[in-house]
């Protein structure tokens, strides 16, 4: 049986693996229902998940890493570097809202290629800029 908890509940790890999660599908092409029926389960519960409203099974996980060509630790890198205070103040769930756009995904993918920790530096800069410079009502 799956664990259940409101959306708004979500603990952070779960919310951290969901995004892993959506990552690992997108960038191998796989969609939600593709990757349910080879686990034998409705896209409804990757899509709950991938949004961390589901905590996902150790069985179910490891399944999903292999059909997924990843290790299981795969869905826990970066999470050490990652504060507890960074994730209790909502760093998992900006991520999960980051990779479930296109657009976040694409650089999900890209941003770990650029091998030059400067350029990655400057390339954080930009965003950051960008956003400071965004009226505070044009929210998405």
């Amino acid at each position: 049986m799956t664990d259940k908890l409101p959306s708004d509940m979500a603990h952070p790890v779960d919310l951290y693996v969901g995004a892993r999660l959506r990552i690992r599908r997108k960038v191998l092409g796989l969609s939600q229902t593709q990757l349910a029926e080879a686990l034998g389960i409705t896209f409804q519960q990757i899509q709950k998940y991938e949004r961390g409203a589901n905590r996902i099974s150790a069985s179910k996980l490891y399944e999903a890493a292999r059909l997924l060509q990843s290790p299981v630790s795969y869905f826990f890198e970066g999470l050490d570097e990652t504060r507890r205070d960074d994730l209790d103040d909502g760093f998992a769930q900006r991520m999960t809202q980051f990779v479930a756009t296109p657009e976040g995904l694409e650089l999900a993918g890209l941003f770990p290629r650029l091998n030059d920790r400067r350029l990655r530096r400057r390339v954080v800069d930009l965003v950051k800029a960008m956003v400071d410079d965004e009226p505070a009502a044009a929210a998405p």
